[in-house]
């Protein structure tokens, strides 16, 4: 299912990507899965969402595994195998651990105007106590054209204020695209360029994460933190959304404003 030649070969210049540990591998499966994960994917109006709409993130999530239709099923039981964990494990050189209830991951979606501001994952995984080390994003979006934005952003680490520096470098969410990071590394990531698309196309993908035994001063972040976009900076009703959005016990009620 996973093209692993590909994986295996880009991960040669994941070391060294920049501003934090990644690659790119594309084809990450053959075409005809990508179309078939593609189809699978519930409609945008679809109940069954998990909504996240506030001036931070608007996008819509579901990692619920009876949601899942046969291929997309088969694909999330893959990479959480011990199999491809242990080939994972081998090629990053981490140890590396599933997390089978895709805690954060399953299919991720974005609609006209969608928004994901840079922002580091959380740390700590809630229920393992296990740390989120690698990310990988599948996207399946074969209606969505580089004009229409939605591209990965990275973004490099500014010590004094520990919020994200300077754009290093912006990946386009082309169909059968995987991108492959390291969390733990001030991995400042996000939406670069605002979405425009035509009414009926989505910015569609699948994620997972992979955890690994958490070191000696670990950051304990239960909750992701975000950062105001440039037009944002100096609003203090952003700041105390962000705020509100990374602590564990206030996070859900700023999901939807």
């Amino acid at each position: 299912m996973i093209n692993l030649p590909a994986l295996e070969s880009s991960l040669a210049a994941f070391s060294a990507g920049q501003p934090f540990r990644h690659c790119v591998i594309d084809d990450f499966v053959p075409a005809e899965t990508a179309r078939q994960l593609e189809s699978e994917m519930l409609p945008y109006d679809s109940p069954k969402w998990f909504v996240y709409k506030n001036q931070i993130e608007d996008k819509k999530a579901l990692n619920d595994w009876n949601a899942f239709p046969e291929q997309t099923y088969k694909f999330f039981q893959h990479l959480n195998s011990p199999e491809f964990v242990a080939v994972l494990s081998k090629l990053t050189g981490t140890k590396l651990y599933a997390d089978p209830g895709l805690h954060g991951g399953g299919w991720h979606a974005h609609g006209p105007g969608g928004n994901l501001n840079p922002h580091l994952d959380y740390s700590i995984h809630p229920k393992l106590g296990l740390q989120r080390k690698l990310n990988i994003i599948l996207y399946i979006s074969s209606g969505l054209k580089p004009e229409h934005g939605g591209h990965l952003g990275l973004w490099d680490n500014e010590p004094a204020t520990n919020r994200p520096g300077k754009l290093v470098r912006e990946i386009e969410p082309r169909f059968g695209r995987a991108v492959l990071f390291d969390t733990t590394q001030n991995s400042w990531h996000g939406m670069s360029r605002p979405l425009t698309q035509p009414e009926g196309i989505f910015r569609k993908s699948l994620a997972i994460y992979f955890l690994c035994d958490p070191p000696q001063g670990a950051d304990p972040r239960g909750r992701a933190l975000f950062a105001p976009r440039e037009e944002q900076k100096g609003d203090a009703a952003i700041e105390e959304l962000i705020k509100a959005r990374s602590c564990v016990a206030s996070s859900e009620k700023v999901y939807r404003t």
